[in-house]
């Protein structure tokens, strides 16, 4: 057997080796490859950054687990710039699957501002409490208060019903939130009575939800809408973009990486969160990909041109 020969029949599991190697090292010592910004993940950030601040927003959380890794980084960086920009802010989710998502990304961000909240506080030298809602308040300061400045309604079954609902009334449609409190009671819905009141909502899907949400939503109740999707989807969404009824779309972990970038080159961020990191194992193992089939496709070609036989390329 020539040399050619043993390379093309190297045993798989040392491709599987030199993958895993890519994955793991960049995960654990971020490269922080550069992330290239595209118009429609900017046309959402600059829409958040027009809104003043009390503007009322709407983000839906429409995916299961297995879509978890792309489209959680790109929740929590749509939650920072929200709550850094002072909007309130109502989220939900019409996949069953995806409720504890929803509130598992929400009460990380929340957690995250409280507790730099409470650094201020401890390093201006003043004093803090605890409200009865469990948020940190000091004298004369803003704060994320749960009822007041963002709410989770969790999940309800029926999809373009639901979405109808909620062009009436929120509260009607969700007499309670996922905790099991009233919604009537909380102030974020005295004038955020229904979709009409929107001011921006943005659907993170991993399904048919976004044009649901058009059909029954934006085209029904004149708001603006924005709209996430794991990268396998994007393209079919950007027909909506052309026709005006997306403003914006995040498209898999490279629109949430972009969109993490873009927070943090604005100052409401420290840092870059799991999507960028991710995109550095993701580039990498891309590049390794396009390697190993150049290599390999040479040595084919090599072989074959030793043995004498006509080739195709």
């Amino acid at each position: 057997m020539s040399f050619y020969d043993k390379l093309l029949k190297i045993d798989r599991r040392w491709i599987y080796l030199l993958v895993a190697i890519a994955v793991i090292v960049p995960l654990l010592k971020p490269l922080r490859l550069p992330v290239t910004l595209t118009e429609p993940a900017e046309n959402i950030f600059k829409k958040i950054e027009t809104l003043p601040e009390g503007s009322h927003v709407l983000i839906s959380v429409d995916f299961a687990p297995s879509s978890e890794p792309e489209l959680k980084p790109m929740i929590v960086a749509l939650y920072r710039h929200c709550f850094a920009k002072k909007l309130k802010l109502v989220t939900m989710t019409l996949e069953a699957a995806g409720a504890a998502l929803a509130e598992d990304a929400l009460s990380i961000t929340v957690n995250e501002f409280n507790a730099n909240y409470r650094d201020d506080l401890a390093q201006k030298g003043e004093e803090y409490v605890l409200d009865k809602y469990g948020v940190l308040k000091g004298a004369d300061e803003d704060y994320l208060v749960k009822g007041e400045d963002y709410t989770y309604l969790g999940y309800k079954a029926g999809y373009a019903l639901v979405v109808l609902g909620l062009g009436d009334s929120f509260t009607n449609t969700f007499s309670k939130d996922y905790s099991g409190e009233a919604t009537s009671s909380q102030p974020i819905f005295k004038d955020m009575k229904s979709l009409s009141d929107l001011d921006l909502m943005i659907d993170i899907a991993s399904t048919a939800a976004v044009e649901m949400w058009i059909t029954y939503g934006k085209e029904r109740y004149k708001f603006d809408m924005g709209a996430g999707c794991t990268a396998v989807s994007a393209t079919q969404y950007y027909p909506f973009l052309n026709s005006g009824q997306l403003l914006g779309l995040l498209g898999g972990l490279k629109g949430a990486a972009e969109y993490e970038k873009m927070i943090v080159d604005a100052g409401y961020w420290v840092k870059p969160g799991l999507a960028t990191t991710g995109m550095d194992a993701q580039s990498i193992v891309h590049f390794l990909t396009v390697v190993i089939v150049i290599i390999t496709n040479f040595f084919y070609l090599i072989r074959k041109r030793r043995a004498g036989e006509k080739t195709n390329f």
